[in-house]
């Protein structure tokens, strides 16, 4: 999917909104537990239900790896039904992957050509060669992590490196990487005040952002210092919509609580873009 793909869908559906599909066996109704496969049946419930309010959606890998072959199996049987039975919606693997480059380069081909993600998140830690191979694939997406939404970010993403913080740097050096074009960066909600300073850096670009709902980020201030004037935006919710409800109308509930993000998402686009 190229980035106008993405940004006519954003104002096609005046959403700019991502569900991580995150999802545990420990969370989801207990009554799913006797299907064959209760995480793809979740799956496809949650998608049949939201996919009008979202976007995108964003597999978290680790809750598919935990299971082994089982996992990988509703991981693939989620995201083929997606790119089946709506094209239209932009796919995230966030894996966090990141390596010496032939490692990267087998990472890139599993999850951009054998299991047909648009994006794949990326470590950027091992600099250049580490992320590149990842840039080589045509309408395919690399969502380097810069400030992320955990507390321990801190620890090392806002350090002070020769007058420059760490975040700063990733940001600033990864615009000069071969087909930097198909870069997008992870910026927390919970990072929100950080948003002015990286968007005077990747004024164009992409933020996935998580942590608005169960981590307490504030929509309106992330899209009141982040939107740009194609939107540039894809603000991530898992846990508020996905485990909304345990009850059997589970995807119901999920869906009410992306309708609602949708209409403040399309609320703030009114606002903001007029």
């Amino acid at each position: 999917m190229t980035t106008q793909d993405l940004i006519a869908q954003i104002h096609k559906k005046k959403s700019f909104l991502c569900i991580g599909l995150d999802t545990d066996l420990d969370k989801i109704p207990t009554y799913l537990l006797t299907e064959e496969d209760p995480i793809f049946t979740f799956n496809k419930a949650i998608i049949d239900a939201t996919h009008k309010f979202a976007v995108a959606y964003k597999p978290n890998m680790a809750f598919y790896e935990a299971h082994g072959r089982k996992g990988w199996k509703s991981l693939y049987k989620t995201i083929e039904y997606i790119n089946d039975n709506y094209p239209e919606i932009f796919t995230i693997a966030d894996a966090k992957r990141g390596d010496i480059g032939n490692t990267s380069r087998m990472y890139a081909k599993a999850f951009f050509h054998e299991m047909a993600f648009d994006a794949v998140t990326v470590a950027p830690y091992m600099g250049r060669d580490s992320v590149e191979p990842f840039l080589e694939f045509r309408d395919k997406h690399t969502i380097l992590l810069a400030l992320t939404s955990n507390q321990g970010a801190f620890d090392f993403q806002t350090t002070n490196c020769d007058g420059t913080e760490l975040y700063k740097k990733v940001l600033e050096t990864s615009k000069d990487y071969a087909n930097s074009e198909h870069l997008m960066y992870v910026v927390g909600a919970t990072k929100a005040e950080f948003l002015l300073e990286i968007r005077k850096i990747v004024p164009n670009s992409f933020l996935l952002v998580p942590g608005v709902g169960a981590q307490g980020g504030n929509l309106e201030e992330v899209c009141k210092y982040g939107m740009n004037k194609n939107v540039g935006l894809l603000v991530n919710s898992s846990r508020a919509i996905i485990y909304a409800s345990q009850s059997s109308n589970f995807a119901e509930i999920a869906a009410a609580k992306a309708e609602v993000m949708q209409r403040e998402m399309a609320a703030q686009m009114a606002a903001i873009l007029s």
